[in-house]
């Protein structure tokens, strides 16, 4: 059984390698065969020998806290930088502050009401370098995040990007891919025939049949029906085949922005993805939860029971831009669609008040439903 202390050296070794070799055309399949061995032995140095098999019984678990509400998101960042000044902010769920670091040193979780949706905030401890390899409680705290539809990235104001991309690079390094989405490829495990690779959309980013096979061979899949449906980087495909990714959204939050001056808050205005506040003074608040609901494409749907008002006290909330009538059933109950006929529906998706609609029409933020089950 390796020890953590000689994967790390070797991973040192292989990315020494990888600086060294020249990119281009001829050097695609070594640089493919190289960034799998990596990425296998970071694997193995999170989850345990075995890799992500073996990811539920050796690696550290995140905080055990019963996910509640429509949406969680997480609080993420080094400590001190206000994390749970801003949960108290937010949803005035006391947890411990104080000028000197790891003042928290669990998961603090509280709850807030925006648009009629509950949204369970979690203060997560301050997150050090090298917590994907397991310092402080890193690997707690980046498991934790993974369960979250949304992670807010807190930073100070007056030191944001050193802090930033470390914080960057340890999510990366736990599997956790920050505002973007799956990769469309299509990876089909067989029991004979090879290898069948095919390209719906040509690959410029150094991806071919050859690499397919080699990243493939390193993680001993001999038999697969490999079909690439977008343009992808080798460590994307790499990010298929570990098969353990979470696809997350990142909103990065400057706290402590009354400390800096306004010709420093106009560098940070230039940043992508920010939202500027001060969590002491409650500054900025109501435009950091409008990008929240934004981030976390939620919409509010109203139900309406046959012969009475809608109740717009209680809506349902979908994490979906357009989603179906089928998909606000199923987020009622799973057993309604097997009585389902049709269903009245009141709002913007509707031409005329009411329509009615099959399963398949897609509905808008505030829509009024009401459904209509066989008799």
């Amino acid at each position: 059984m390796s020890d953590p202390a000689s994967i790390e050296k070797k991973i040192e070794e292989l990315e020494n390698e990888m600086a060294r070799t020249q990119k281009n055309k001829a050097t695609n399949y070594h640089l493919g065969t190289l960034k799998a061995k990596i990425a296998k032995l970071k694997s193995e140095l999170i989850n345990g020998p075995g890799g992500k098999s073996a990811g539920t019984k050796n690696a550290e678990r995140g905080f055990d806290v019963t996910k509640s509400g429509d949406t969680r998101i997480g609080l993420v960042g080094f400590p001190s930088v206000g994390k749970s000044t801003l949960l108290t902010s937010l949803t005035g769920t006391r947890s411990e502050a104080a000028a000197y670091e790891f003042t928290t040193l669990t998961c603090i979780p509280g709850t807030m009401k925006y648009k009629g949706a509950r949204i369970q905030v979690l203060d997560l401890p301050g997150i050090i370098e090298g917590a994907a390899g397991g310092r402080g409680r890193g690997r707690q705290v980046i498991s934790t995040a993974r369960t979250c539809n949304l992670i807010l990235i807190v930073l100070d104001s007056g030191k944001p990007v050193t802090h930033k991309k470390i914080i960057e690079q340890e999510l990366f390094g736990f599997g956790i891919r920050i505002n973007q989405v799956p990769p469309k490829v299509k990876l089909v495990k067989k029991e004979q025939g090879g290898i069948g690779y095919q390209e719906a959309v040509p690959q410029t980013k150094g991806m071919n049949a050859e690499v397919c096979r080699l990243i493939c061979k390193e993680y001993k899949i001999s038999c697969a029906e490999v079909i690439l449906r977008e343009d992808i980087t080798t460590d994307q495909f790499i990010d298929v085949v570990e098969g353990n990714r979470s696809y997350i959204p990142v909103l990065y939050v400057f706290n402590k922005i009354d400390a800096i001056t306004i010709e420093e808050l106009d560098i940070l205005d230039q940043m992508p993805n920010y939202v500027p506040i001060s969590s002491q003074h409650k500054w900025n608040l109501e435009e950091l939860m409008e990008e929240v609901w934004h981030r976390c494409s939620m919409i509010r749907i109203y139900t309406k029971p046959q012969g009475q008002t809608p109740d717009y006290d209680g809506p349902v909330i979908l994490h979906s831009k357009n989603p179906t009538v089928e998909e606000f059933c199923n987020r009622l109950h799973k057993g309604i669609m097997a009585n389902f006929n049709y269903a009245w529906v009141w709002g913007r998706s509707a031409k005329h008040q009411p329509q009615r609609c099959g399963k398949e029409h897609l509905l808008m933020d505030e829509d009024i439903v009401q459904i209509v089950k066989k008799v």
